[in-house]
């Protein structure tokens, strides 16, 4: 999808500028939020089509939150969400199994970190050719 909105919500500066420069180089327009409550805020007013968004910040468990508020609401609950976290390294608990899960960690993909740019834009391309 050409000129594809995606808004990465991420606590880590680093990993947010490395993964807009990324997608940035593909054409995409990309806006960026430190945690939940600006993402939140970043969803209402820019509704972008993709959310790349990681599981720990603020609280450990903001992602999971974030993903199930957007899904329950109806305005965003077709919003794809691509979650990206290393949260398999911190806890020792892979919860890629559960991706997908309506209830548990409703997202559209699951990728840990680090990622590799071309397994990353891979995951980009194929979850916004579905936008109808």
């Amino acid at each position: 999808m050409e000129n594809a909105k995606i808004l990465i919500v991420d606590d880590d500066q680093d990993i947010t500028e490395a993964l807009q420069a990324i997608l940035e180089s593909e054409q995409y327009t990309v806006l960026t939020a430190a945690d939940r409550t600006e993402g939140m805020e970043k969803i209402r007013t820019n509704k972008p089509d993709l959310v790349i968004l990681d599981v720990m910040m603020s609280a450990w468990q903001d992602g999971f939150e974030m993903a199930r508020a957007l899904k329950k609401d109806p305005e965003f609950k077709d919003t794809f969400i691509l979650m990206l976290t290393a949260v398999k390294d911190r806890t020792g608990i892979d919860f890629k199994s559960t991706a997908g899960d309506p209830n548990w960690l409703p997202v559209d993909g699951f990728l840990d970190k680090p990622v590799e740019p071309e397994i990353l834009l891979a995951e980009v391309k194929k979850l916004l050719s579905k936008k109808t």
